[in-house]
């Protein structure tokens, strides 16, 4: 059974973060989407920090990589070793196709990494099946904080 998907969306590029969820509110599965536009703020927001106290987890990050403050690697380097949150799916979701960058992703058990197409219809289907495979194919573990 499919349940609504929280998306935790690292996106510095305004553009490119509305595209996102202008997408994922189009595909016609149930998700909410959080924004926050760099490294350190998606940090705390998944640690429930300063700002965030009350913070819901969300099922999926979608991260990028170029990201100020803490890149994206940083990030998941940080997420993989917190042990409240080393069980997170994260999706990278980048415009960089380099090798290295996707060795290092996968090295830090990265569990997709997503390159964005430069053609927006091609985006936009990528998005709404990135929607579809976290919010009706996958199975995703149960909530620990409901």
């Amino acid at each position: 059974m499919s349940r609504m998907v929280k998306f935790l969306l690292v996106e510095d590029d305004e553009d490119h973060a509305e595209l996102v969820k202008r997408n994922l509110r189009r595909a016609r599965v149930a998700n909410s989407v959080t924004h926050v536009s760099d490294g350190v703020e998606a940090l705390a927001f998944l640690r429930r920090e300063e700002k965030y106290p009350d913070a819901e987890r969300p099922d999926v990050v979608l991260l990028d990589l170029k990201l100020p403050k803490l890149d994206g690697l940083e990030v998941l380097a940080a997420i993989r070793a917190d042990d409240d949150l080393r069980d997170l799916p994260v999706v990278i979701l980048t415009t960089s196709d380099a090798e290295a960058d996707r060795e290092r992703a996968y090295e830090h058990h990265v569990n997709s990494y997503l390159v964005k197409p430069v053609d927006f219809e091609k985006f936009r289907q990528m998005v709404n099946d990135l929607s579809l495979y976290w919010g009706v194919w996958n199975v995703l573990p149960p909530r620990t904080d409901e």
